[in-house]
């Protein structure tokens, strides 16, 4: 007793740093539950997703082995519907695609040149559409696209006697500041936090993307970026009433995330706007100037995706104790879980990463926690590779079907509950109706246990062959979801 209470006074503590303990979060229910009217257990929905790095075509364009980037467009295509095949087995319904990790672009941009990654140059044009590409082929699959975007950096270097690229005739050069070993556009500025709004809008306005996601880059930590420039001369510039450096820091990013969110919902409401911050919410908070707590307060996130990359029991970033944290202070936005499957048998990374019952701890945890539904997978050439069969763990963890929660804004039409729900044989059909519908059908072995995801279709028959109950939804675009019908029972 006395080591939970000392875990509470550290989490409050902790939370007064940041935002204070008299703020109360509202935690809205999430599933699995009972249906209130039929008192169903259906269960819970689950975001399934993993992250594709294109930046120093980590992950892709690169040949279906991993071992090298690929520059020529069918090896590039072939890949890439590869790797999508091999998620979906595994159970995945959702990629997280990185489309401009470096002021650059997967897909023709007025604002920044192509990407490098794509044909080893820098704003050559890959002679086809690669975004269109991507997307139409997740889509194919059943698999969500989030477009993940990182917004400030624009290059790298080892040391500061390397130079950098030279900047496209398309960014200002007085929007830019050269760190010792990161370039990045500015973030103290009014035209940088407009740029990323303008970048964002032709993006959603010309693709279908399902969501737009950022990472955990904002302003540079100096640990990794060498010695930084100053912004004093920013400050005294734009502080307004901030007399702190570091409020005015954070401020210039909220800025940014709302001028973003805002700019979705204003361009395209459907898309879901998703932010990965670091495991640490002091490391976001002071080093990286992201006052994530702000903006799922204020509604500018919809799904939240902390990056718990540590195990279960470190000592200075617990998996656990991050896990509490953030469901504490994801207020209205889904919270998803990313996890570091990149460490999972590799040899210099600790014990518990040498074992895949680090994932299936995990993963208990998360499914224990009332506010988080799904996971995200770093990164996507990890699923491939397999290491202490960590990805065979993974696709049994996933070896049920799951409904990706509904985020935010509802759009489409409420999904009618389906009718005239019967059993021919060993045909289960029903009646649906409506754009954009889709069917979930569940099997209970016994009402008073919960259910079990057969499968979502477009149709509106399944064949079923298990003596026991059977239950029909209907899903809109927004995933959200119907009323049950009645159970109809198979002898």
């Amino acid at each position: 007793m006395k080591r939970f209470i000392n875990y509470l006074i550290i989490l409050c503590w902790a939370s007064v740093l940041l935002i204070g303990c008299k703020d109360d979060p509202i935690l809205d229910p999430t599933d699995p539950g009972e249906d209130e009217e039929t008192g169903l257990m259906l269960p819970q929905k689950e975001m399934r997703g993993v992250w594709i790095a294109t930046v120093y075509a980590l992950d892709w364009p690169r040949t279906a082995d991993f071992s090298s980037p690929a520059y020529d467009a069918a090896v590039q295509k072939a890949s890439y519907t590869t790797m999508l095949d091999n998620l979906k087995a595994v159970g995945f319904n959702t990629v997280f695609v990185q489309v401009r990790g470096m002021a650059d672009a997967f897909y023709d941009s007025p604002y920044e040149p192509w990407s490098a990654s794509i044909t080893g140059t820098r704003g050559q044009d890959p002679g086809y559409d690669v975004l269109q590409f991507m997307i139409d082929e997740a889509h194919a699959r059943d698999l969500e696209f989030h477009a993940w975007i990182n917004p400030y950096r624009i290059a790298t270097r080892a040391a500061a006697t390397t130079p950098y690229p030279a900047l496209p005739s398309t960014i200002d050069p007085e929007w830019v500041v050269d760190h010792e070993k990161i370039q990045i556009y500015n973030p103290a500025l009014p035209e940088v936090r407009q740029r990323l709004a303008d970048i964002v809008e032709d993006l959603i306005t010309k693709y279908d993307v399902d969501g737009l996601h950022m990472d955990d880059y904002f302003y540079p930590d100096p640990t990794s970026s060498g010695t930084l420039q100053s912004d004093d001369e920013e400050f005294e510039q734009y502080k307004g009433s901030f007399t702190s450096k570091g409020d005015w820091r954070r401020d210039n990013v909220s800025k940014a995330i709302e001028l973003i969110h805002n700019t979705i919902v204003e361009t395209k409401p459907e898309v879901v706007f998703s932010i990965s911050p670091a495991a640490s919410f002091t490391y976001n908070y002071n080093t990286l100037y992201a006052d994530v707590g702000r903006w799922t307060k204020e509604g500018w996130v919809d799904i939240l995706i902390p990056q718990l990359y540590q195990e279960i029991g470190n000592a200075s970033n617990d998996f656990q104790f991050n896990l509490a944290y953030w469901a504490q202070y994801a207020y209205s936005a889904k919270l998803v879980i990313g996890h570091a499957l990149y460490k999972f048998g590799v040899s210099d990374n600790p014990a518990a990463f040498q074992s895949t019952q680090e994932l299936v701890r995990q993963f208990n945890l998360t499914k224990q926690n009332k506010k988080a539904v799904g996971s995200v997978m770093y990164s996507a050439r990890d699923v491939y590779y397999n290491r202490i069969g960590i990805t065979d763990k993974l696709e049994e963890l996933y070896s049920h079907e799951a409904i990706i929660p509904f985020a935010g804004r509802k759009i489409a039409a409420e999904p009618p509950v389906p009718g005239n729900v019967k059993i021919t044989g060993n045909e289960l059909s029903w009646t649906a109706s409506g754009s954009g519908i889709r069917s979930a059908v569940y099997y209970f072995e016994d009402l008073e246990q919960e259910g079990m995801l057969l499968d979502v279709v477009t149709t509106t028959s399944l064949m079923v062959s298990e003596p026991g109950y059977y239950v029909v939804t209907t899903l809109n675009e927004d995933h959200l979801e119907s009323a049950p019908a009645d159970p109809v029972e198979k002898k």
